[in-house]
């Protein structure tokens, strides 16, 4: 039986699809001649839907609506019955022998439930959105004011990035994103999947919180690497903006999208856990940075 799914959700990505299911093929042929790779694609008009059934008939074509990306991974995952998965973005590049290495470090890890790798962009820097911890109220509200940016290094006023650790060296981390995030069915089917009430962003910060809550770790592996042009899909992304040209409308509906997932996770997981008051300034903070995205992306061409 195989052993690896490799789930990817396609929204209007023609710009990456070849390349980016060329090196899966690669990756097959050389590497792991059982692995399954399933493409979810989210009612898309830019042709890419095509490219991949006439180009790629080695991968699942899923197709159907657009109804969130957190539906997509699940209908994905679903399709096959592989002990591990791969949620991997479109616009995302595992090296050779990284995806064998790291079922290797999970069978000999049993209390490891998910991980990620060093996730590189284009210019060579960190996605340190693939190393990060749980937006508590603290968190939120140092990243609302900028204050890791002045204070890249403390862990107090940036611990959104978790800048103490050595990013040279296996550790554990709270969350990675779903755009390079390995997982063990078994604790999938645990936690039940993702949950659908992300339409998108907020999937990745919910999934790891409960994978976390029910005792697994989650680990950052950078021994391991992907190449990762953030934003294919989405069109916000300053690291992508040169290759994906989005409208307008598009671009504000994402940045919307954002702030309400940030929402939805407070309203979610820290209800309960803080008191209202301060519940009730979270929310007005993650207002407020949205009113901001949506006024500065309206600025741009």
């Amino acid at each position: 039986m195989s052993q690896l799914t490799i789930v990817i959700a396609n929204y209007n990505e023609k710009n990456f699809v070849e390349d980016c299911l060329n090196n899966l093929y690669e990756i097959k042929q050389k590497e792991l001649p059982d692995l399954k790779v399933v493409v979810k694609d989210q009612a898309s008009t830019d042709g890419s839907a095509e490219i991949i059934k006439e180009k790629f008939p080695w991968v699942i074509f899923i197709g159907g609506d657009n109804g969130g990306l957190s539906k997509a991974y699940n209908l994905g995952y679903k399709a096959t019955d592989t002990e591990y998965v791969l949620f991997l973005g479109m616009d995302a590049y595992p090296t050779t022998n990284s995806l064998s290495e790291i079922m290797e470090y999970f069978e000999k890890n049993s209390d490891v439930g998910a991980a990620t790798c060093k996730v590189v962009q284009k210019d060579g820097s960190l996605d340190m959105d693939a190393h990060r911890s749980f937006p508590t109220p603290w968190v939120s509200l140092t990243r609302l004011l900028g204050l890791g940016k002045i204070f890249p290094r403390s862990n107090l006023f940036n611990h959104y990035f978790l800048p103490g650790e050595n990013m040279n060296e296996p550790h554990e981390i709270d969350l990675c994103i779903s755009h390079y995030m390995f997982i063990r069915r078994k604790v999938l089917d645990e936690i039940n999947g993702f949950d659908e009430d992300f339409f998108l962003y907020g999937e990745d910060v919910d999934v790891c919180y409960r994978i976390k809550q029910v005792g697994w770790k989650i680990m950052y592996l950078p021994q391991w690497e992907c190449l990762h042009l953030k934003g294919g899909s989405i069109g916000i992304r300053k690291t992508t903006r040169d290759i994906v040209k989005r409208p307008l409308e598009h671009r504000l509906k994402m940045q919307k999208l954002s702030t309400e997932a940030m929402q939805l996770f407070v309203e979610k997981h820290y209800k309960d856990k803080y008191p209202p008051l301060i519940i009730k300034g979270t929310y007005l903070a993650s207002s407020i940075l949205g009113k901001i995205r949506v006024f500065m992306e309206s600025l741009k061409k």
